[in-house]
């Protein structure tokens, strides 16, 4: 890697010179730095063991019970509290599974235990990506090419102008509105990502892998549309009608009126009128039951169905927003392919510390972010499990302060704020690059 950043190349890019990491950085100090982030690396995985299994199973545990409490609430919607916990609760489940568990244990996090219920090899997660695509455009094209500009395919996803080295061009000028549909469609953005168009346009990908990949995201789109939008509203529907229709059926039927005056009151033709008027009850409580029971189901398929395309939605959004606030503040850096043609194992290590950025939060955040909010530690070891990262930031911290690098981290809303500034900012021709953070501090935390 090359010591000092590359110009914009966009010819309509106003900007400055960026001094690269490796500026002050010898050969040998960067070999240092490589053995330094390998021991951390080889420390945790020599102490992984019952405590580390214990984690990830209770973590499993967690987001199956939350599932059912969602679903189980969301079978009599039409309680409102109960429905809104049973909301609540399924959105926590569906977040859970994809940031904590699905994400990390496709990332071979979890391998070590040789379980093949946890494994990268057999794990598949509950969102439009496939875990064969996804592994390979993010485990291996984004992890490997973290932030090289032409080569990782996340940097903006192929659609946003996030980095003024980027080419303008004016259909990024939308980019502020579908800005806001991928949020809120996050995993069928992603689902589409992993195709890999530009692949596709080159000829690059064979038509025969398009269609492969194509009928797996089309297998999941079924599956998630029967499971979210017809087969559990349906379970609500039915048991709303049968509470519908128990009530229904308990309250009382007209009184009962005395015989009908009339010229003529033998036994016969008062019995008769008896039992006409007990076939008619019947049939108008037989009907009420079943108004009921239909209104009822009704209503609970519909409410249902809006419950769960609102946990898929909340889970989208965060996805989004963990995603985009680990790896587009200001704080990053892009690098240029040139810089990385002799890359070492250290250079390596400080691409991914400089092209990542940590969100600050409670260990409650840093869960429901799949451990995310240490993006920083995730991009030097992606395989460790999650739970260890924690401990592993002050070591990070460590040498960065004796190697003069940055430590990039922040709020979570002054990294989205940040975010959000720059697809706006950019969705325009010109830009520049926005000051990067000096060598970390202590006492700036």
């Amino acid at each position: 890697m090359s010591t000092t950043a590359t110009p914009p190349t966009d010819p309509g890019t106003v900007g400055t010179q960026q001094e690269s990491p490796l500026a002050h950085l010898t050969p040998a100090q960067l070999e240092e730095l490589a053995h330094e982030f390998d021991a951390i690396k080889d420390r945790v995985t020599a102490e992984l063991g019952e405590r580390d299994r214990r984690y990830i199973e209770a973590m499993i545990e967690m987001q199956r019970r939350l599932a059912v409490i969602g679903r189980v609430g969301l079978l009599l919607p039409r309680f409102r509290p109960l429905a809104i916990g049973g909301a609540t609760a399924l959105t926590a489940a569906k977040i859970l599974e994809n940031m904590e568990i699905g994400h990390n244990v496709m990332h071979g996090q979890w391998d070590w235990m040789n379980d093949p219920r946890v494994h990268s090899s057999t794990w598949d997660w509950d969102t439009a990506s496939t875990a064969e695509a996804w592994k390979h455009s993010h485990n291996y094209v984004h992890h490997t090419f973290t932030n090289i500009r032409g080569k990782d395919k996340d940097l903006g996803y192929e659609i946003m102008r996030i980095d003024p080295h980027q080419q303008w061009h004016p259909v990024y000028l939308l980019q502020p509105l579908y800005n806001l549909v991928l949020a809120g469609l996050f995993e069928w953005g992603v689902a589409l990502h992993d195709l890999d168009f530009e692949a596709i346009r080159s000829g690059e990908k064979p038509m025969r892998q398009v269609r492969h990949e194509l009928k797996g995201i089309a297998g999941k789109a079924r599956d998630q549309v029967v499971k979210d939008y017809i087969a559990w509203p349906l379970v609500s529907a039915l048991a709303s009608a049968a509470v519908g229709a128990a009530i229904e059926a308990t309250k009382p039927g007209h009184p009962r009126s005395a015989v009908p005056f009339g010229p003529v009151r033998t036994k016969r033709n008062s019995s008769a009128l008896w039992a006409g008027r007990r076939r008619a009850s019947g049939r108008d409580r037989l009907a009420r039951v079943a108004r009921r029971a239909l209104a009822d189901g009704t209503q609970a398929y519909r409410r249902t169905a809006a419950a769960n395309a609102c946990a898929n939605l909340a889970r989208n959004v965060w996805a989004y927003a963990i995603i985009f606030c680990g790896h587009f503040p200001d704080q990053t850096y892009t690098y240029d392919p040139a810089e990385v043609e002799d890359e070492t194992r250290g250079g390596w290590y400080i691409r991914q510390l400089t092209g990542a950025a940590n969100i600050e939060g409670s260990p409650l955040f840093h869960i429901a972010s799949g451990n995310l909010g240490y993006q920083v530690e995730h991009h030097l070891f992606p395989d460790m499990p999650s739970s260890r990262y924690a401990e592993i930031a002050p070591q990070v911290k460590d040498i960065c302060e004796r190697y003069g690098l940055p430590y990039n981290t922040g709020p979570f809303l002054q990294q989205l704020g940040m975010v959000q500034r720059t697809i706006l900012r950019l969705a325009f021709p010109g830009g520049k690059p926005r000051p990067k953070p000096g060598p970390y501090r202590p006492q700036a935390e």
